[in-house]
């Protein structure tokens, strides 16, 4: 079936994850330690970011988790420790650091505004807050192109599971088989196959490498700057 609307992950995907997460992922790791720098390196590890190398596990939860995961995740190392508040202050976190450190991808605004032209609903769909996902794009023009979007709090679950894109579809008013799903991890890729999308594309940009990517995906690219040119993007919705 043809496809005619395409939902993208934000981090990694239209957001340069490491330019734009590894300070906040510092800050916020610091901030639940109590300012206490070898606790802090310590949830960072528990989190996925290698506090020596800033490098970030594919599928870790400070990669793809939601504020309830990363919360989670410094609770079982905290313990009574843990700060009052933590999800509400990871969030809190999160959408100022996003809207002070975010770094589109190269070619990202073009890209989205090219599959705007060709006909393509377009939407966002992340694990991120609906706030932290305004605060990380406001600066950026991209959002006047999206006629949906979707964060952890918006009401359609968190990703692998399905809800983001069948919301979508439904407010695209297109069957969940003519959704492209666009992401740089696993479970953007297993959230697309749980609801039954179209095309499940994976990118190269963020976290994951395509050995980790390929098994999950119909179409691996380098990043969706590859998007506009390729056959399966030649039509829209005309």
């Amino acid at each position: 079936m043809r496809i005619r609307a395409i939902l993208f992950d934000k981090d990694g995907t239209i957001i340069d994850y490491r330019r734009t997460w590894v300070p906040i992922n510092r800050e916020v790791a610091l901030f639940a330690a109590r300012g206490e720098a070898r606790l802090a390196a310590e949830l960072l590890r528990a989190g996925g970011h290698d506090p020596e190398t800033d490098l970030v596990t594919p599928g870790s939860v400070l990669a793809a988790g939601s504020v309830d995961d990363i919360a989670g995740t410094f609770r079982e190392r905290l313990g009574a420790r843990t700060p009052a508040e933590l999800n509400r202050e990871i969030d809190r976190i999160f959408s100022e650091g996003g809207a002070r450190h975010s770094v589109l991808l190269p070619g990202a605004e073009e890209t989205i505004a090219a599959l705007h032209a060709l006909g393509f609903a377009l939407g966002i769909a992340t694990n991120d807050t609906i706030g932290g996902l305004r605060a990380s794009l406001d600066r950026h023009d991209i959002r006047r192109h999206m006629m949906f979007e979707a964060g952890c709090d918006s009401g359609h679950g968190a990703k692998p599971a399905p809800g983001m894109v069948t919301a979508f579809a439904a407010a695209a008013g297109v069957a969940p088989t003519e959704v492209a799903v666009v992401g740089d991890a696993v479970h953007d890729l297993e959230m697309a196959d749980a609801a039954g999308a179209g095309l499940k594309v994976a990118v190269l940009s963020g976290t994951s490498p395509a050995e980790v990517l390929a098994p999950h995906a119909d179409l691996v690219l380098a990043s969706i700057a590859e998007m506009p040119g390729h056959p399966a993007f030649s039509g829209g919705r005309s």
